[in-house]
C-alpha cells in the first residue's frame, strides 16, 4: 500500500510504484519514476528525468535529480538512474548527466551514502560502495564495486576508484586509485593493499601476498609499463584485475605508490 503524506507535492505525470512511502513536504517532479518499496522521508526533492528502482531509502533534505552544477549544461533531458537497496542519508545530492558525456548518471545497488554526499553529473557508481559523510565526487568519476571513501574526501573529475579500494578520510584524490588498495592524503597516494577488505572478501593469504608483491614491484620498478609485462601470464584474479585497470586509458593517470 502506497503511503503519501497529505502535504507532499506529487506531479500527476510522475510514476509511483506500489508500497511507496512519501513523507511530509517532499516534492516529486514531472519526469520521475519511483519503483516499488521505496521510502522517501520528509522534505526530499526528486526532480528531473530520474528513475529509481526498488527498495531505496531517502532521508530528509536529499536533492535527487536536480540540474548539474556544470556551466556547460544547457537544459538537455539527461537522466539519473538509481538501482536497488541504496540508502541516501540526510542532505545527499545526486545530479543527472550531460551531453558532454553519456547523458546519464548511474548509481548501482546496495550502497550507503552518508550525510551530505555529493554525486556530480555523469558519474558511474557500481554496487556495494560506502561513501562516508560529506564525500564529494566531481563529474565523470567512475567508482567500482565495494569501494569505500572516507568522510570529507573529494574526488577530482574523471578519476577512477578501483574495486575494494579504501580511501582515508579528508583525502583529495586527483588520480586513479588502483583496485584493492589503500589511499590517503592531500594529494592522495596509494599506501598499501586493503588486506582486511580482501580477507573479508574471502581471498586467500597467498593471493593477497602475491597481489601485494605485484603492486610493489610494478609501482617501484623502472616503469609501470615495463614492470607490468612481468605479470602478463599471472593467473591471479587480483593481478588480472590490476592489469586491466592500468591498461584503461585515463586522463588522470595513476595515484603514486608510497609505502
Amino acid at each position: 500500500m502506497t503511503n503519501i503524506h497529505k502535504t507532499a507535492i506529487i506531479s500527476k505525470n510522475a510514476v509511483i510504484g506500489d508500497n511507496v512511502t512519501i513523507g511530509a513536504f517532499s516534492v516529486i517532479g514531472d519526469n520521475v519514476k519511483i519503483a516499488n518499496n521505496n521510502i522517501i522521508h520528509s522534505s526530499v526533492c526528486v526532480d528531473g528525468f530520474t528513475d529509481i528502482d526498488e527498495s531505496n531509502q531517502f532521508f530528509p533534505f536529499c536533492s535527487i535529480g536536480s540540474i548539474p552544477q556544470d556551466l556547460k549544461y544547457r537544459g538537455e533531458n539527461s537522466k539519473l538512474i538509481i538501482g536497488k537497496n541504496n540508502t541516501f542519508r540526510e542532505y545527499c545530492n545526486a545530479n543527472p548527466g550531460t551531453e558532454g558525456d553519456r547523458m546519464e548518471t548511474l548509481i548501482g545497488d546496495d550502497s550507503l551514502f552518508m550525510v551530505g554526499v555529493h554525486i556530480a553529473h555523469d558519474c558511474i557508481i557500481e554496487n556495494r560502495v560506502i561513501f562516508a559523510n560529506q564525500t564529494t565526487l566531481g563529474g565523470h568519476v567512475y567508482v567500482e564495486n565495494n569501494a569505500v571513501i572516507g568522510g570529507l574526501s573529494a574526488v577530482h573529475q574523471f578519476c577512477r576508484i578501483g574495486s575494494l579500494s579504501m580511501i582515508g578520510g579528508m583525502s583529495a584524490v586527483e588520480n586513479d586509485v588502483i583496485p584493492f588498495s589503500l589511499a590517503i592524503g592531500n594529494r592522495a597516494k596509494v599506501t598499501g593493499v586493503n588486506i582486511i577488505g580482501l580477507k573479508r572478501a574471502n581471498y586467500t593469504k597467498e593471493q593477497i601476498r602475491e597481489y601485494s608483491n605485484a603492486v610493489e614491484k610494478i609501482f617501484t620498478g623502472e616503469s609501470i609499463s615495463k614492470e607490468k609485462k612481468k605479470f602478463l601470464n599471472s593467473t591471479s584474479p587480483l593481478i588480472e584485475k590490476l592489469l586491466l585497470f592500468i591498461d584503461i586509458d585515463s586522463s588522470r593517470g595513476l595515484c603514486k605508490y608510497e609505502k
